[in-house]
């Protein structure tokens, strides 16, 4: 039986959504004030009432979707922007479309990996909350460094993903880079480190953006004293364009012969390739390199970008 409240929020959502009406017309027909009318479409949205689709880039920005779907076997969406946008405007416009995406996909009984950073830091920020039962997110690199142990950050973002969907949490209590590789290998078997891993084998979808090595809005791995002057110096001399998940990159998808990947927490590219759903955010030029060498290795299967970005991921500037 449909109460009030519903038809309220039926006929609230209909009027603005279908019949492009405004707030305070729909006010008037439903002899109640604007903000209540407000309340009411933000219900049907949170509710599933409203279900916001995103379609793939190439009905928004013709051709563009099409080229990168054909180039790399991905769907692609595509989020206008005006020219002038900034690079922390764009990023905010990505993180919007994403975390609806995501709020889509991700339901009951699923596992969400999370790789923490500048993007999904921002992707965060726009949750809406959507009730799930028997659903866990488990972070998938460590934090940790020579400066913080990462948790504050890090554990923050984890527990954002969390709360918007009720789901259980996963924390990764270990560096984002050790110092020898033979740690990393000893605390791989470690049970506690064992069960984390455990449960980022069961995911169902990975969310992470790609890490560029300057310019634009910067990426905490890089901005936030991961990285020591030395280990710099080796991923210049390797080529390195960018990373994903703490795994770094050359421009064309290569990496296991990198060293510091030895040390690296994050999954490699061949372990990301084995979760079905890999939702990749990316905004600002800067990116553009490291996301083709993440396309190149494979590890995207859905990617959400700025239509700028895309203009220049196609044009290959």
């Amino acid at each position: 039986m449909t109460t009030d409240r519903e038809r309220d929020v039926l006929m609230a959502a209909t009027m603005y959504y279908l019949q492009d009406m405004k707030m305070e017309t729909i006010a008037r027909h439903l002899r109640t004030s604007r903000s209540t009318v407000s309340r009411l479409i933000k219900h049907a949205r949170q509710t599933g009432v409203v279900e916001i689709t995103l379609r793939p880039a190439h009905s928004r920005a013709p051709g563009l979707g099409k080229e990168i779907s054909a180039a790399y076997g991905i769907d692609a969406y595509v989020v206008p922007v005006p020219d002038s946008a900034d690079d922390e405007a764009r990023l905010d416009q990505v993180a919007i479309a994403t975390a609806r995406l995501l709020a889509r996909w991700y339901d009951s009984g699923m596992v969400l990996g999370i790789a923490w950073g500048t993007t999904l830091a921002a992707i965060a920020h726009h949750l809406h909350h959507k009730a799930t039962r028997g659903s866990a997110v488990v972070q998938l690199n460590g934090a940790a460094n020579t400066r913080t142990s990462g948790v504050g950050y890090a554990g923050e973002i984890i527990a954002a993903f969390g709360s918007a969907f009720d789901a259980q949490v996963h924390h990764f209590s270990v560096p984002a880079f050790f110092d020898y590789a033979e740690t990393k290998s000893a605390m791989w078997r470690e049970r506690s480190v064992r069960r984390v891993l455990d449960v980022q084998a069961q995911a169902d979808i990975a969310l992470f953006s790609v890490g560029a090595v300057s310019g634009g809005v910067p990426s905490h791995v890089y901005a936030a004293g991961y990285l020591d002057p030395e280990d710099v110096a080796v991923l210049d001399a390797e080529g390195v364009v960018g990373d994903v998940c703490t795994v770094f990159l050359r421009a064309d998808g290569t990496y296991r012969d990198i060293p510091i990947n030895a040390r690296a927490s994050g999954p490699t590219p061949h372990q990301l390739r084995r979760i079905p759903r890999r939702l990749c955010a990316v905004a600002g030029d800067n990116k553009v390199a490291p996301l083709r060498a993440a396309l190149a290795a494979g590890v995207v299967t859905d990617l959400v970008l700025d239509e700028l970005t895309a203009v220049r991921l196609v044009d290959g500037s």
